[in-house]
């Protein structure tokens, strides 16, 4: 029996990196836009229950049949409707003679009880979880914890959603009511936890964003999702024969932009950053070096490139020499960013030429109003 559960679990281990690296991308979005920064306590808890989540679906889905073409199950049901159908089936099968004590023992070894014990278990750490960091009320853990349950019961009887030609586990309202069971003690066990561990509505309390270094992973980002926007305007404007396409865009979108709104793209925008100079209101100077150097020289040359090899010209001997450019200025700005992401006082070049850097935006704070305004 033991063997059944640990099956499932090894697996969850063994491909929790590659989920955990598929929802770094999203966590660190998440995180940046609502607390401007990444709290490693918060981080820790958050991936700790990406960790139960994947462990409990894993319990609930394997063994996976070994064809999509499965026999139908051996029962006259597909659902146990019944509830507390568990108890007669403790009774049934655990052969424990309740006039005799040292019978008990075979309780804690049968099938039946282990698996009432692992459906209450298995939602324990939810109902922690959702009353500790989500600071959800009783109801709302009820309900979202049945309603857990209720999903995995659903994807079992529907051999995951069509998947499977037949179910290969069937609906049981005694799983439902166990789990729900499970999360309200989870829910309760959190109390006493709560007293022990660090407030999380208090993490962010004292928090000063103002003295936080803007990392190079929050700069990626915000460089990721702002060329999500640029590179299909470039396309349109291409397509639309509009002359020097790129140019176009890098400065509307790189100059133009972030001049207006005082230091922001839509990238630094919703990572919660900006492009400041030397005074309180950024400078079109300031914009125009930095991003003259950045997307002029070191983005211009590989643009130029791409546009060569785009109209045909990419086999010509004749661009060898612009190839070799090409290379020179990649090779030299990879070796300048790869000192300055082990150096942190080493400042990029167009930064340091511009006289900018970046700065962490606060969160507006929302106006009081009514009682509270005049108070």
């Amino acid at each position: 029996m033991l063997t059944f559960y640990l099956f499932p679990i090894s697996y969850a281990f063994l491909s929790f990196p590659v989920a955990a690296l598929v929802f770094t991308l999203p966590f660190l979005l998440v995180q940046y836009r609502r607390h401007g920064y990444i709290n490693k306590y918060r981080a820790l808890l958050l991936y700790l229950f990406l960790l139960y989540i994947m462990n409990a679906v894993y319990l609930i889905l394997l063994p996976l049949p070994p064809s999509v073409h499965n026999e139908p199950p051996s029962a006259a049901s597909y659902a146990q409707w019944v509830p507390f159908h568990f108890v007669v089936d403790i009774l049934r099968e655990t052969g424990v003679a309740w006039e005799q004590p040292s019978t008990y023992l075979r309780l804690v070894k049968e099938r039946a009880v282990l698996q009432v014990a692992f459906n209450v278990l298995l939602t324990v750490p939810f109902g922690m979880f959702l009353r500790y960091y989500f600071r959800t009320g009783w109801l709302k853990c009820l309900l979202l914890t049945f309603g857990l349950s209720l999903f995995f019961e659903i994807t079992q009887v529907t051999g995951i959603y069509g998947i499977y030609d037949y179910p290969y586990r069937l609906f049981d309202v005694d799983d439902a009511m166990t789990n729900t069971i499970g999360g309200m003690l989870g829910f309760l066990a959190a109390d006493w936890l709560s007293s022990r561990l660090p407030r999380i509505d208090k993490l962010d309390e004292y928090v000063d964003l103002a003295a936080k270094r803007v990392s190079y992973t929050r700069r990626g980002l915000a460089l990721l999702l702002d060329w999500f926007v640029v590179n299909p305007v470039i396309a349109v404007l291409a397509v639309l024969h509009v002359p020097v396409p790129y140019v176009i865009a890098i400065a509307a979108y790189f100059i133009v932009l972030p001049y207006v709104s005082n230091g922001q793209t839509l990238g630094k925008w919703f990572v919660r950053i900006r492009v400041r100079g030397t005074g309180s209101r950024l400078q079109l100077r300031e914009l125009l070096i930095r991003y003259g150097l950045l997307y002029g020289v070191v983005g211009g040359v590989n643009a130029l490139m791409i546009s060569i090899g785009a109209r045909g010209g990419g086999g010509s001997i004749a661009i060898l020499p612009l190839l070799l450019v090409v290379f020179a200025i990649n090779a030299v700005f990879g070796i300048h960013l790869v000192m300055c992401l082990f150096n942190r006082k080493r400042k990029l070049f167009y930064e340091r030429h511009s006289a900018t850097g970046h700065i962490i935006t606060q969160k507006p704070v929302k106006a009081a109003s009514g009682k509270n305004a005049e108070k």
